[in-house]
């Protein structure tokens, strides 16, 4: 809404009004006065009207003014602007193309996967400076509505890595093109605790004592060495040490291929128990012609989804025992190890963690003494000192 406005060194009336985000000036000849007030005000709101509907033609209604060439200017400068902003799919292409330099080939498969099937379907066409946190807010509720090819609901750890990716597409959108981020303020979801569901070293005995013979040895090294899957998968004859007795992980299967491990951490030298090197000693009889420790008929590493259909499931089926993913393996071991008492720094290097947090973090509950809530080490200390002071009162 304008105003009529009066000059004081003129006395001279003129309308002030806003037009395309610009404060707009312009004089009048006429002198103020209730008369030439009333008479200006109907322009002026004649000039509301057409501003409103976008009907407003300055050049028509000042001919002479020096705003007809500031606003031209302006609106060039606006266009500009608009035209060099690019839209979503776009910057996240050339995004991902000039990240990916850095990034290990699985992770750039997994980025690749969500931006293609996830973030470019619903944000692609849209300006990057056009996408709103109500966007944002949007896009993650209907995540949470996704269903997988097994029925479950995307976890919420699966969510947030796409709202982190989105998050650093954004941030370096907007400090190329000097727009402010959408993603503000907005928390990632919390992730539940990882459920560990591991098997005693009863349960392991005998699993190892009904499977398949010829994945006995696969499964003894499973079980007594903490590998992932894919470490296992990818585990390749020189890289077992048998005269020092360790496994080096250096590669991982994935995808169809070897790859770098998940990151530096799991690059390490795992220590072979008597089972383990018995194990590989036995299977070096098998396979020890091929590249790969544990292989198919062909030489190639095992399909993990055939293996555990085909040999694990079925022994756990055969002994009663809940049915569990094989990656439990890895989490057995853990507790294995720290039952046992070996040093918590071992065996986080063992794992291929660069900590010993994600081992206190996640496999402390199953250890009562190593986080001592059974009272047994205070009563040791108690019986030890009551033991001493009684040799002493006796001397």
């Amino acid at each position: 809404m304008g105003h009529i406005r009066v000059r004081k060194e003129t006395n001279k009336l003129y309308f002030d009004f806003m037009y395309r985000n610009t404060r707009c000036r312009e004089q009048t000849t006429l002198v103020d006065s209730p008369a030439n007030r009333k008479k200006l005000h109907k322009v002026l709101d004649h000039i509301d009207a057409q501003i409103l509907l976008n009907q407003f033609d300055y050049q028509q209604q000042f001919p002479q003014s020096k705003m007809v060439s500031k606003l031209e200017i302006k609106q060039n400068v606006v266009k500009e602007h608009l035209s060099s902003v690019p839209t979503f799919k776009e910057f996240a292409n050339t995004w991902f193309n000039e990240a990916k330099v850095g990034w290990r080939l699985n992770y750039i498969r997994n980025v690749s996967l969500v931006i293609n099937n996830r973030l470019i379907p619903d944000f692609g066409e849209d300006k990057v400076d056009e996408v709103t946190k109500a966007d944002l807010l949007q896009f993650r509720s209907q995540l949470s509505e996704v269903k997988q090819k097994n029925g479950d609901l995307l976890s919420a750890s699966h969510i947030n890595r796409h709202m982190k990716i989105l998050r650093m597409i954004f941030n370096e959108a907007a400090d190329r093109f000097n727009f402010s981020t959408p993603y503000r303020n907005i928390k990632l979801l919390k992730v539940p605790i990882t459920q560990i569901e591991v098997f005693t070293l009863e349960e392991a005995n005998s699993i190892l004592s009904n499977v398949n013979p010829d994945f006995k040895s696969y499964y003894t090294v499973r079980f007594f060495t903490g590998m992932r899957s894919s470490e296992i998968n990818g585990l390749k004859w020189r890289y077992i040490d048998f005269k020092q007795k360790l496994i080096m992980v250096r590669e991982s299967w994935r995808n169809g291929q070897s790859e770098y491990t998940k990151n530096d951490s799991s690059q390490r030298e795992i220590h072979m128990s008597g089972p383990v090197y018995d194990a590989l000693l036995a299977q070096k009889q098998k396979t020890g012609q091929f590249d790969f420790v544990f292989t198919n008929r062909l030489g190639r590493p095992l399909d993990q989804t055939n293996l555990a259909n085909r040999i694990w499931y079925p022994v756990l089926n055969k002994l009663g025992l809940r049915k569990r993913v094989q990656y439990q393996t890895r989490h057995t071991a853990a507790t294995l190890w720290l039952a046992s008492g070996e040093n918590p720094e071992w065996i986080a290097r063992q794992m291929g963690h660069s900590s010993t947090q994600m081992l206190f973090k996640v496999y402390s509950r199953f250890v009562p003494n190593l986080t001592r809530q059974d009272g047994s080490a205070f009563e040791r200390l108690l019986l030890s000192s009551t033991t001493q002071d009684h040799e002493h009162e006796k001397h």
